[in-house]
């Protein structure tokens, strides 16, 4: 199982780590933390000593309810930290976190790898095409509605039928435009109450049946320090144990704020992984 970033070849049957760089204002856990280069820098080259392979930068919160940004305000964020970053640390390879095709395009042209879409191509009708004319891994998230809404009310009939059915769909429409390398992240906490979420992250491994990589986002989310009563920045041990399940559960990446302790997951798994 691998995937194709920019000539090099990454095999995803051992567990890789996607290190979070938000730099944006208003994330809920570090927003506003790296606003300067050196801050940037400084928390990449820790990721990266740390043992991630993949730095997913993002420019857009996308925490509930979070401020709606233009496309050119995202674009003016992100274009020159992903020149920053290359320019320090050639060998990165960097994920963008963008639903919008431009922003796609022009980083995906500046030198990052993949796309990473928190709306699975919804909020986009040009995503698709898009990725598919860059030949880039492309992560295909759920999300039940939109940023500002998704958490009002989210119901489902049947939540990982549902979710496993949209994946399907879209990853045909994907394959159709002659787009292989699709990760699939289930979206926890995008639309989903606590119960689902944890529904989700039990019965993890009915997704392997879509024959794709498995994407596991929980770093610090509020279905683990809502359950623990607890803060965002006291949720790393909750996040270890999501992780753990997650792993054993078929996840092939993790993505984290937190990246030695998810290589440690990892590598604890790998010991009882035949």
């Amino acid at each position: 199982m691998t995937i194709n970033c920019k000539g090099t070849l990454i095999d995803l049957s051992s567990p890789k780590v996607m290190g979070i760089l938000n730099i944006t204002p208003d994330s809920f856990f570090d927003g506003g933390k790296y606003k300067n280069e050196s801050d940037i820098l400084s928390q990449t080259e820790k990721m990266l000593t740390d043992g991630a392979t993949f730095i997913d930068v993002g420019a857009y919160s996308s925490r509930p309810g979070a401020k709606h940004i233009s496309e050119k305000e995202e674009l003016q964020r992100i274009v020159p930290v992903i020149n920053l970053l290359l320019k320090n640390f050639p060998e990165i390879i960097i994920s963008v976190d963008t639903f919008r095709s431009k922003v796609a395009n022009e980083t995906i042209n500046a030198g990052a790898a993949i796309v990473n879409d928190i709306s699975g191509g919804n909020m986009d009708d040009n995503m698709f095409e898009t990725v598919a004319n860059l030949q880039v891994p492309y992560i295909l998230m759920h999300m039940l509605g939109t940023p500002q809404n998704m958490q009002k009310n989210p119901v489902y009939n049947n939540v990982i039928q549902e979710i496993i059915s949209f994946f399907a769909a879209q990853i045909h429409k994907l394959h159709q435009l002659k787009l292989n390398d699709v990760i699939i992240d289930v979206g926890f906490g995008f639309g989903k109450t606590i119960n689902h979420n944890f529904e989700i992250l039990k019965d993890l491994s009915l997704f392997k049946s879509l024959d794709a990589p498995i994407l596991a986002g929980i770093s610090r989310k509020s279905m683990l320090y809502k359950t623990l009563d607890i803060t965002a920045q006291e949720a790393l041990n909750a996040t270890t144990s999501a992780n753990t399940i997650a792993l054993l559960n078929g996840a092939n990446i993790l993505r984290v704020h937190d990246v030695k302790e998810a290589i440690e997951a990892i590598k604890i798994v790998n010991k009882i992984s035949f």
